[in-house]
């Protein structure tokens, strides 16, 4: 089991968790192969909007991966994005990423200089960051009992 943070908009990450599903890096296929059923990913988001919209800079959906191999799905024409089904955390708050900057093996080390370690379409990340966050997002008993 490995442990993901993506980077997506506010609004498109809770597109994601309303359709069930995680898509990254703009639905190329590279970005969502390594994530294998088990796995969980959490959203990071910087702004509301697409690169518009007001600064979220929060952890803003949780989820486990539930589908065995990434998909193509149908969305617009000429446009159909690799996907993960993914089950979400539906009780989650999104959670502010500055009160956790000392605390994630992420960005402990770069507190100065977060952002740019939030960059690109996905990291993987450590399972004690994802049980902080899980923590923070208020669903931390949700998140260990569906490790077990």
């Amino acid at each position: 089991m490995a442990f993901w943070m993506g980077v997506a908009s506010a609004e498109h990450a809770r597109g994601g968790r309303d359709g069930g599903f995680a898509q990254l890096g703009h639905g190329r296929h590279i970005a969502v192969k390594p994530l294998k059923k088990g796995d969980w990913i959490v959203y990071y988001s910087p702004r509301e909007g697409m690169g518009e919209g007001k600064a979220v800079q929060a952890f803003t959906t949780i989820g486990r991966v539930t589908s065995e191999a990434p998909y193509r799905a149908a969305q617009a024409m000429d446009f159909n994005p690799y996907r993960v089904d993914v089950d979400y955390l539906t009780d989650a708050r999104p959670a502010l990423i500055r009160p956790l900057l000392n605390t994630l093996h992420l960005t402990r080390d770069h507190v100065a200089s977060w952002g740019m370690v939030m960059r690109g379409p996905k990291r993987r990340i450590e399972e004690e960051d994802m049980r902080r966050i899980a923590e923070a997002m208020g669903v931390l008993a949700e998140f260990e009992n569906a490790q077990n």
